[in-house]
């Protein structure tokens, strides 16, 4: 029966795993519920997150297991058509495997194109892409569970989420989850360990725990929050992805420079605050003595003030970084001058 699945999937207390955390089964709901003849399911296999493989690992290694997802979920709510929405490196890798995987099921396997970028990703960017019309973020409400592809309910989920309702079905999920590391460790790669464990565990676990003064990123290399060595007994955020840094490599204003130029590059220019922004923010960095009072402000209006997530992450990697680190560390242990480090710390407090 159709409800059997989704009591498994609430037993089992499934979330989405492309960073929002919203519960699976209630988004199913959702679409369910909603008024429409036609419904759509679509596996956000986008993945343009810096520092984020798990999409590709999963899909290179359990095709069918994610496609198997997809046709339960458009089982349960009587979708007519589904859609593998790809990054096109990885449509370029994987499309043979994936077709296998599809066969004759109504799954369309629709490669994100060249240009759309880290925002292309976005669930509303996305429809509007598969649609034809441009690639950029939707005002919402509506939300796609009840507007979605061409008007009709439309279930958009992570390729992760859909792998772990496979094995919701089969009676084999026990609460793991992928995780991404990367940065200046060892054993880079992606691993698949309990969803409960702290990033100080999956690091002692995987060999990648820095016997040197170190801090991370966690979530993404972009819009992921930083941590310092000292608060990694938490579980991770976001796409589940941890970078390590190395403290005596890295320069302060090199990092917030190359977190910047991640959402200049990225944003769509559909809103003021985020172009203008991003763009002004930048040009601050390039002057011979940096305003970062102004460049404090001007991060606090991107958070508030932009259309869709992008804009609204920028700040988070770097308030994260002074708060949790530059604030912290000895004046010997971080490549910046003390005079710099108090003002710039100063002026994000």
């Amino acid at each position: 029966m159709k409800s059997d699945i989704i009591l498994k999937i609430k037993k089992a207390g499934l979330s989405g795993r492309g960073g929002g955390c919203f519960p699976t089964a209630k988004k199913w709901e959702m679409v369910q519920s909603a008024k429409g003849g036609k419904k759509y399911v679509i596996c956000n296999a986008s993945e343009g997150e810096p520092g984020v493989n798990k999409d590709f690992y999963i899909l290179n290694n359990f095709p069918n297991h994610v496609v198997n997802g997809m046709s339960i979920a458009m089982d349960f709510l009587g979708a007519e058509k589904g859609f593998i929405y790809i990054n096109p490196e990885y449509h370029k890798k994987l499309q043979k495997s994936l077709k296998q995987a599809v066969g004759k099921a109504p799954i369309e396997i629709f490669k994100k194109a060249d240009q759309a970028g880290y925002i292309g990703g976005e669930e509303t960017s996305a429809l509007n892409h598969i649609e034809g019309k441009k690639i950029e973020p939707r005002l919402r409400p509506p939300y796609p569970t009840s507007q979605g592809l061409w008007g009709s309910p439309t279930l958009i989920n992570n390729v992760e989420t859909f792998y772990n309702v496979s094995l919701v079905a089969a009676g084999e999920y026990e609460k793991k989850r992928f995780y991404t590391i990367n940065g200046d460790c060892l054993w880079t790669g992606v691993y698949e360990y309990p969803e409960n464990w702290t990033i100080e565990k999956i690091l002692k676990e995987t060999d990648n725990y820095p016997d040197f003064d170190f801090f991370v990123q966690s979530g993404g290399d972009g819009s992921g929050e930083v941590l310092g060595s000292t608060q990694l007994r938490r579980e991770t955020s976001g796409s589940a992805s941890i970078t390590v840094y190395s403290v005596i490599k890295h320069n302060a204003e090199n990092l917030i420079r190359n977190w910047l130029e991640f959402f200049l590059h990225e944003s769509c220019g559909q809103c003021t605050p985020c172009r203008e922004g991003t763009y002004r923010l930048r040009e601050l960095l390039m002057e011979k003595e940096t305003d970062w009072q102004m460049f404090s402000a001007i991060l606090d209006n991107l958070s508030e003030s932009s259309f869709c997530g992008l804009g609204c992450a920028a700040p988070i990697a770097v308030t994260s970084y002074v708060e949790n680190v530059l604030s912290k560390l000895p004046d010997n242990k971080i490549k910046i001058s003390p005079a710099k480090r108090k003002m710039i710390c100063e002026c994000f407090s």
